[in-house]
This record gives C-alpha cells, sequence and structure tokens, in this order.
C-alpha cells in the first residue's frame, strides 16, 4: 500500500463513505486533534517513570482513540453499509474510563486548590495530553453544531479530558512529585 496518493494535494481529503471536504473543515479538526492526542500517548508510553497500571490504561486508550477518529471520520449522511463498517465510541467506553478515574482518584489526596501542570516526565505529559484532548473536545462541539456526531464522542472526551488530569496526579503522586498549587498573584 502506498502511503502517499496525491489527493489530498488540492487541501482536499476524504471522510469515511467518500464525501469529499476541505482539510480544514471541523470534522478533519476534531479527530486530527484526536490523532494528536494518540500520538502524544505514544510519547507518553516511552517514558520509564510511568506506573504500570496507568501504562496499561494509556495503551487501552490508543486502540480506543483509533475507533473515536474513525467515528469521527463518518458523517451522518454516509451510507448505511460504510456505517456498518465503523465501529462507534458507547456509553461502555466512556465507564471505562469513569471507572479508572475512579480506581486512580482513591488513592490521591483531597484536591483543595487549582494545581499548575508539571511534577514527573509522565505527569507533566499526561497534562499535555488533557490539553491536547480539550482541543479535540472543543472542535467536537463545535463540528456537532452544524453536522452532527455520535453523542457519545463528545461524551467521551470530556471523560478522557477528566482522566488525564487525574492520571496525571496520580503519576506526580506515586513518583513523589509534589504537586504546585496556583497562587495568584
Amino acid at each position: 500500500m502506498k502511503i502517499y496518493t496525491k489527493h489530498g494535494d488540492s487541501g482536499e481529503t476524504s471522510l469515511f463513505g467518500g464525501q469529499r471536504v476541505a482539510k480544514h473543515f471541523e470534522r478533519i479538526e476534531a479527530y486530527g486533534s484526536v490523532d494528536e492526542l494518540n500520538a502524544i500517548l505514544g510519547e507518553l508510553l516511552s517514558l520509564s517513570d510511568l506506573p504500570a497500571n496507568v501504562e496499561t490504561m494509556c495503551a487501552q486508550l490508543q486502540a480506543d482513540l483509533f475507533v473515536l477518529g474513525a467515528d469521527l471520520a463518518t458523517p451522518e449522511a454516509a451510507s448505511d453499509v460504510a456505517k456498518a463498517k465503523v465501529t462507534q465510541i458507547t456509553a461502555n467506553d466512556i465507564e471505562t474510563i469513569e471507572s479508572w478515574i475512579d480506581s486512580l482518584d482513591q488513592e490521591l489526596p483531597e484536591l483543595k486548590t487549582f494545581i499548575l501542570p508539571g511534577g514527573c516526565a509522565s505527569g507533566a505529559k499526561l497534562h499535555v495530553a488533557r490539553t491536547v484532548c480539550r482541543r479535540a473536545e472543543r472542535a467536537a462541539v463545535k463540528c456537532h453544531q452544524s453536522d452532527p456526531l455520535n453523542p457519545s464522542c463528545i461524551a467521551y472526551l470530556n471523560r478522557l479530558s477528566d482522566f488525564f488530569f487525574v492520571a496525571a496526579r496520580y503519576v506526580n503522586h506515586v513518583a513523589d512529585a509534589p504537586e504546585t498549587p496556583w497562587r495568584p498573584a
């Protein structure tokens, strides 16, 4: 399989199902940010200070983000045949993330103030993942206003950014990297 097709040289790309759209199209922004998030998780998984339980969760998330990307790349107008080929994000996926959040959060001290992103390398990278996830969520919400998405995609991204915040706190806690409270100037 060739990596280049030259079909995108004019600034357009294809959605799943064949519809051609501009590369700045809102749906492309959404799944492009999800792809960026997946690359950040790849970098995160290469770090040596990532606890095994969070590593397992993040490896699963990488697979799930491919599902999310395909879901976002499939417009409502796609044929039923095309839609049948795409696995969608479901409430089950969201519940899995919620269970991970609850599991990690019970190990943490109560959060009493805003904290600054940082800590150990993995903790800091999880904060980066959180912010890219929020960007993907904003792009998905914007797209959904004019071009309906699977509503579970938006809920998934919202919960996923919460996971990254709690996972960053957890990783820093395990590494004995102190949280830096935000102090207004």
